[in-house]
């Protein structure tokens, strides 16, 4: 495992311009993030949570400040090259899926590996990551004919189809039954009991509480970093092998 963390932010700062409007959404954040952690960054809504998010997924840049992920500075690279890492580095789950709606379960998951050139290999990988998440039988459903927990865990088969480092969930229950979410946290924990680090986005405290450390952001500042003491642990996980 690297000597440096996979992420580190020194005094960021995030501000917006519209029509000789300024906002300033994020002010002097600073943290880091080791490999393999499970981190919750927990804000309610207009806290600049997501704003944060989107800086660290490579979605965004910050106005000033530093960031380095995995040990490259964020600020030193081109648009293209933040694109390839965040590809090769980073998935994403979000609260709305962001499925095609038209497009069949396997045919979402391998949409991060269209530029793949070995096009049997990119199948393989898809139809292996749905079997290990407990949707084999689903490969050919078009993903409107799913239910919504289902939908969350096709979109955290593709957040996981190039092997990332990193997976940013955003209130990934937020639409979904008791039950289907438990299941996604059941799923995240599994994950990073492999290694993966995740990052979860949400306004809840039982939601938060799974993760093992609590990162709050409050009108764009952090106001605590704290471990969590008594942390939820969801039992073992039936669909992740």
């Amino acid at each position: 495992m690297a000597d440096y963390p996979l992420i580190d932010v020194r005094h960021l700062n995030k501000i917006y311009k519209n029509d000789g409007v300024v906002t300033q959404a994020l002010f002097d954040i600073t943290f880091q993030i080791k490999h393999g952690e499970f981190v919750s960054i927990m804000g309610p809504s207009g806290s600049g949570k997501s704003t944060l998010m989107h800086i660290l997924g490579l979605l965004d840049r910050p106005s000033s400040g530093e960031y380095f992920f995995n040990g490259h500075n964020v600020n030193e690279l081109s648009d293209d090259e933040l694109a390839n890492l965040r590809n090769k580095s980073i998935g994403f789950v979000f609260q709305a899926f962001n499925l095609l709606p038209r497009t069949t379960v396997l045919d979402n998951v391998k949409l991060p590996l269209l530029y793949s050139k070995d096009k049997r290999r990119m199948e393989e990988r898809a139809k292996e990551v749905l079997e290990n998440i407990g949707l084999g039988h689903r490969l050919y459903y078009l993903s409107n004919q799913i239910s919504g927990g289902e939908k969350q865990r096709v979109a955290i088969a593709r957040a996981l189809v190039n092997n990332p480092q990193v997976i940013f969930a955003d209130e990934p229950t937020g639409n979904l039954d008791s039950k289907s979410g438990i299941q996604v946290m059941q799923i995240l924990q599994a994950l990073n009991d492999k290694g993966t680090t995740i990052i979860l986005v949400t306004h809840e405290t039982f939601t938060a509480e799974h993760a093992q450390r609590i990162i709050k952001i409050y009108d764009g500042r952090l106001v605590s970093d704290e471990p969590v003491v008594n942390r939820r642990i969801a039992k073992e996980n039936e669909f992740l092998k």
